[in-house]
């Protein structure tokens, strides 16, 4: 069956849906996304995302394409075309299609494109043994915290992580052992330091506010996990007794391997595990899936 696609009030297969030229995300990535998740029919956390993307709306001043409940629905009907039970949702919005000039347009109406496909997540293996991650210097511009289409620096990064054979960069800002990890380049990035301490980065425009990660801090102190929404270095990285990754499709997921170094023993750690059941257990998963 072929993918539908939903663009600007139609539903359409994918090979035939289409923008303008002139749409600003194409011109000048002047757009904003969001990507969730469905588990079993169930939409995972679906109240956070769309606050989320209204928060991108606001502070790149698009204007929000239509109420959050059409959208919704528009997701829910993009997910029944297309008859997926398990998928990963990727809703994006543009300022809309203007002659190409860097200003606002004084009147432009934003388009929405909704996208779906079968949700892929981490394999058993990678569970287990934990995913390697490579360091990269964090090239992006100064507004992290709004989940931009602009993504250039990220897919640099990814291409490095892949052809060194790991999953994930993790972007580091700084220079030696006292620079400093901000994030992945599409996750957020956790250890439990040499004190026992579950630490990520905290919330600031030097990253993208992750969905997951604010799920996992609540896990976390739920649990009574020692926590600290503080940045680490690359000295504390080397003497980290656990480290993991979180975003929508890695879920929790160990690291184990760090510029082709182990992390401690080289083997998934206890708060580790820990995090990943329940946080399984949330999203309606067998904690072994």
């Amino acid at each position: 069956m072929a993918r539908i696609a939903y663009v600007d009030g139609r539903y359409l297969p994918i090979t035939a849906a289409s923008v303008s030229i002139e749409d600003r995300g194409f011109q000048f990535a002047d757009s904003i996304y969001e990507v969730l998740k469905r588990i079993n029919g169930r939409l995972i956390d679906a109240d956070r995302h769309l606050a989320r993307l209204r928060r991108s709306l606001g502070e790149l001043q698009i204007a929000q394409p239509c109420s959050e409940a059409a959208l919704l629905r528009i997701v829910q009907e993009t997910l029944a075309r297309n008859a997926l039970k398990d998928a990963l949702i990727y809703i994006q919005v543009s300022r809309g299609a203007a002659p190409r000039n860097h200003p606002f347009p004084a009147s432009t109406r934003p388009t929405l494109v909704v996208t779906v496909r079968r949700l892929s997540l981490p394999s058993q293996l990678e569970r287990e043994q934990g995913a390697g991650v490579v360091t990269a210097p964090d090239q992006r511009w100064g507004r992290c915290d709004i989940k931009s289409t602009g993504l250039l620096p990220n897919v640099l990064a990814k291409q490095e992580a892949q052809q060194a054979g790991a999953r994930e960069a993790w972007l580091v800002s700084g220079e030696g052992t006292e620079a400093v990890v901000t994030e992945g380049s599409s996750t957020n990035a956790w250890i439990v330091d040499a004190a026992g301490v579950l630490r990520t980065h905290p919330a600031t425009p030097a990253i993208l506010g992750g969905v997951t990660r604010s799920v996992v801090l609540e896990l976390a102190r739920a649990e009574g996990i020692a926590v600290e929404e503080r940045a680490f270095t690359l000295g504390e990285l080397a003497k980290a007794r656990e480290a993991f990754l979180t975003s929508a499709t890695s879920l929790v997921l160990p690291v184990t391997r760090i510029d082709g170094r182990p992390v401690a023993n080289g083997m998934p750690g206890e708060t580790t595990r820990r995090l990943m059941a329940c946080y399984a257990e949330r999203c309606g998963l067998p904690a072994h899936r």
